[in-house]
């Protein structure tokens, strides 16, 4: 049987095919298991501790890793506002930080305003870390339930199109789905954003690199008849330097019925959330629209993610 061999997961490019499939197969079980009676792994971690290390703030990531670990039975250690509420607050390094909730916590999940902080803590923690989003790096758990949600509408991911849409410079979400839509066949990406918003090199490069075809469009409605996907995303007042950049990108892309009209049947419309007006709330009831059913499928991959990273277990 296959093994789940990672110790830590701080980035997307850590996974293959296999270890991609591993965390499906087992969030699928995670996700039945919550229906059955009685659950097999309602205690399976229950002498386990997470600790919870947000320095920005969070609802759905911190509330549904928290869920998860609840539901498969172990404790958490939690604060609101590591930045403010934590000794980072006294000047403590993410270092010292790191080194001594080894010694309190089974497995740290971590959400940092600094790109590369979840790998830096990794290097030095003794326990499994989970980059919970680091400023506008990359949010590998995100990218995977995105990808779980894709699977379980399309059930497969090869010959796909998308579209992804908004703050594509400083989104990490899609920073890390990018990385995750190489392992793929057939994959075409198209990125629909205001100038100060396009997708950075390094993204490009990597999807050349593999094979990934991309290009780079202005018009969304040129798009949204060609894709199977629309993965939107919102623009990140808190990630500009320049206001005036923020004002020009504000609401320049936004998806009501009448573009959601000419989107085919088939097609899925995506977002992580929060949004702000990027997406019309008539659009909700559109069954296209999966981004309330994607939030949700967060808990099973988180769950799948704690269980695997905790027992390390044959699956």
């Amino acid at each position: 049987m296959a093994k789940f061999s990672l110790q830590h997961v701080y980035e997307s490019q850590q996974f293959d095919l296999e270890l991609l499939n591993i965390v499906f197969k087992t969030a699928d079980d995670m996700k039945s298991d919550l229906l059955a009676k009685p659950r097999q792994y309602a205690d399976i971690l229950k002498d386990k501790i997470m600790a919870s290390l947000f320095y920005e703030p969070s609802t759905r990531t911190r509330f549904s890793f928290e869920s998860a670990m609840a539901r498969l039975g172990g404790s958490i250690l939690t604060t609101e506002n590591a930045k403010e509420f934590s000794s980072a607050s006294k000047g403590e390094t993410l270092y010292d930080s790191t080194s001594v909730m080894c010694g309190y916590a089974d497995l740290i999940v971590m959400r940092h305003n600094e790109p590369g902080s979840a790998k830096l803590a990794a290097e030095v923690s003794s326990v499994p870390v989970i980059n919970a989003g680091d400023g506008s790096g990359q949010h590998p758990t995100q990218a995977l339930l995105d990808l779980y949600t894709i699977k379980d509408h399309f059930s497969t991911i090869d010959n796909l199109t998308f579209a992804m849409v908004g703050d594509l410079k400083y989104g990490r979400t899609v920073r890390s789905l990018s990385y995750l839509l190489t392992k793929y066949n057939n994959i075409k990406i198209y990125y629909v954003s205001p100038t100060v918003c396009k997708m950075d090199e390094d993204i490009k490069a990597y999807l050349t690199t593999n094979s990934v075809e991309w290009e780079e469009v202005s018009s969304l409605e040129k798009v949204l008849p060609l894709v199977d996907c629309v993965y939107m995303t919102r623009i990140q007042k808190e990630r500009f330097h320049d206001l005036e950049d923020y004002e020009n990108a504000a609401g320049k892309y936004i998806l009501d019925m009448e573009k959601v009209n000419l989107m085919q049947e088939k097609s899925i419309i995506m977002h992580p959330l929060p949004r702000v007006d990027e997406i019309s709330k008539e659009v909700d009831k559109d069954h296209r629209a999966q981004y309330f059913n994607q939030a949700n499928n967060g808990l099973y991959v988180r769950m799948a993610l704690l269980y695997l990273l905790l027992g390390n277990h044959d699956t």
